[in-house]
């Protein structure tokens, strides 16, 4: 969540914190889940993946340690996110500074993804282009952004946000940029109720670092909330609302 455009962005200030929560927080932990189950699930004889906006790495290096013999990149617009990503990865991962908007590669990944990326981004439409053009045919995207425009608060203020989206726009945006939606998902949806509470109505902005920053106890109950409905996910449940949005996509073979 942390590549940015010309009008869209992130704190780069944030990163340190970043780096010391992610690994632990249960929504770091239970989206990566999902997306590394829908990775190998849709695209199964995939070799090669590029992660626009890959901040500190935590997503790429979950994919590594799965695939240590694939092809990995990732890009990332700030020097600040890319240093604690070559922390977290001596080795084994491509890390390259780059504006998600100008994505220099033709047809050399197998997939591509973009994890709380476009939100932040204003032309996001470019950056879905620029991923369809990186991606071979017949390859796949994996996207994901926040859901629900009823749900924008000082949150989305606070962690530069462009746009919260609805299922029917992220689907328009792909669509447009050349790529066959396979499937979009709700996720954050059995802790939607606590996270409606914890954005309408607290009173101050603060940051998403400082939100998942919470107490053991009840960051163990959350990332078992999230397993219990990643599992239903990937039995095929489409829950109707969520915090998040999953979407997978393939480029015409």
């Amino acid at each position: 969540m942390t590549s940015a455009g010309p009008t869209g962005g992130y704190d780069p200030r944030h990163f340190e914190q970043l780096f010391q929560v992610e690994a632990a927080s249960f929504w770091f932990k239970g989206r990566s889940d999902l997306i590394n189950w829908a990775l190998d699930k849709q695209f199964p004889a995939a070799r090669s993946f590029l992660e626009l906006g890959c901040g500190t790495g935590y997503v790429v290096d979950r994919v590594r340690q799965i695939h240590p013999d694939w092809r990995l990149v990732g890009t990332e617009l700030f020097e600040e996110g890319l240093d604690k990503a070559r922390i977290r990865m001596p080795a084994g991962v491509e890390l390259r500074q780059m504006d998600a908007t100008q994505v220099p590669y033709d047809a050399e990944f197998d997939v591509v993804g973009a994890f709380d990326v476009i939100e932040h981004i204003e032309p996001a439409p470019e950056v879905l282009a620029g991923m369809f053009r990186a991606v071979k045919p017949g390859g796949g995207l994996l996207i994901t952004v926040p859901q629900h425009k009823w749900l924008w608060s000082e949150a989305d203020v606070a962690a530069h946000h462009v746009k919260r989206y609805t299922k029917k726009e992220l689907r328009a945006e792909i669509t447009a940029a050349g790529f066959e939606v396979v499937r979009i998902a709700s996720f954050v949806s059995v802790l939607l109720p606590a996270m409606m509470a914890s954005r309408l109505l607290k009173k101050d902005a603060g940051n998403v670092e400082e939100e998942l920053d919470m107490a053991a106890p009840i960051n163990k109950a959350c990332y078992a909330a999230m397993r219990l409905e990643g599992a239903m996910i990937r039995a095929g449940l489409n829950f109707p609302a969520g915090g998040s949005l999953l979407a997978i996509a393939r480029r015409p073979a």
